[in-house]
C-alpha cells in the first residue's frame, strides 16, 4: 500500500532537555485525522477482511481488536504498521521550509533531531508522559497512528527544499511543510527483502 501524509506547522529539534512532548502529540493528532480517512476510504481497510487467528475479521472488528490490544493511558490506538501484521514501511519525506539551503541547522535545529521528532509523532506513545496530559477527544476513539514503533521504519529518504507558497500571517520561519510518502510491505517476504535491504 502507498499513500501520502501531509503536515504543515512547527517541527523543532527535540532534545533530552526539551523533548517537545506537546508538539509531538499535536503532530500525532494531525496524522490521526488523515489516517482515519484512510481507514474509512481505502478499499482494503474499509471492505477487506484480515485473517486474525482462524477466522477473517471485518475491518470494524479489526479496529476494535487493535484498539483493545493497543489500549493505554485512556487511549485506544490503532497502528497501521505493526508487528501483529508483520508489516514494515519506508518513508520518503519532502521537507519544505522558508529558510535557505543549509539554514535548517541554524534556525530550526539539526535535521536528524527534527526527523526524530517526526518519527515519534508517527508512532504510538510509549508511555503516558508522551501524551502531554491529554485525554482523547470524541473523534479520537480509536486513535489512528501510522506506527506501533518507529523500529518498523526500515528505510528513510529525506529531501529538503524551499517552501515558495505565500506565508500565512501566523506562520513562523521555522514552520515546515512535509509531504510524506508511506510505502508498506509485509516483513519477511521477498518484496521486503528486495525493497529494504541493500
Amino acid at each position: 500500500m502507498e499513500f501520502h501524509l501531509i503536515y504543515q506547522g512547527k517541527l523543532h529539534a527535540a532534545s533530552q532537555s526539551n523533548p517537545r512532548t506537546r508538539e509531538k502529540h499535536e503532530i500525532r493528532k494531525e496524522f490521526h485525522k488523515q489516517l482515519s480517512i484512510l481507514w474509512a476510504t481505502q478499499p482494503f481497510l474499509k471492505e477487506g477482511a484480515v485473517q486474525a487467528g482462524n477466522r477473517p475479521t471485518p475491518t470494524t472488528e479489526l479496529m476494535e481488536m487493535l484498539g483493545d490490544r493497543f489500549s493505554r493511558c485512556g487511549y485506544r490506538f490503532v497502528p497501521l504498521v505493526c508487528k501483529f501484521f508483520s508489516v514494515a514501511c519506508s518513508l520518503d519525506i519532502l521537507l519544505l521550509r522558508r529558510d535557505g539551503p543549509g539554514a535548517i541547522i541554524r534556525s530550526g535545529g539539526d535535521i536528524d533531531n527534527r526527523v526524530k521528532l517526526l518519527f515519534d509523532a508517527l508512532r504510538m506513545p510509549q508511555n503516558c508522559g508522551e501524551l502531554a496530559g491529554e485525554s482523547p477527544a470524541n473523534d479520537e476513539n480509536p486513535f489512528f497512528c501510522l506506527l506501533e514503533d518507529d523500529s518498523l521504519i526500515t528505510k528513510v529518504r529525506v529531501e529538503t527544499n524551499w517552501l515558495l507558497s505565500p506565508p500565512s500571517p501566523q506562520e513562523h520561519i521555522n514552520d515546515v511543510h512535509l509531504v510524506i510518502r508511506v510505502k508498506t510491505v509485509v516483513a519477511g517476504s521477498k518484496r521486503y527483502e528486495a525493497a529494504f535491504h541493500y
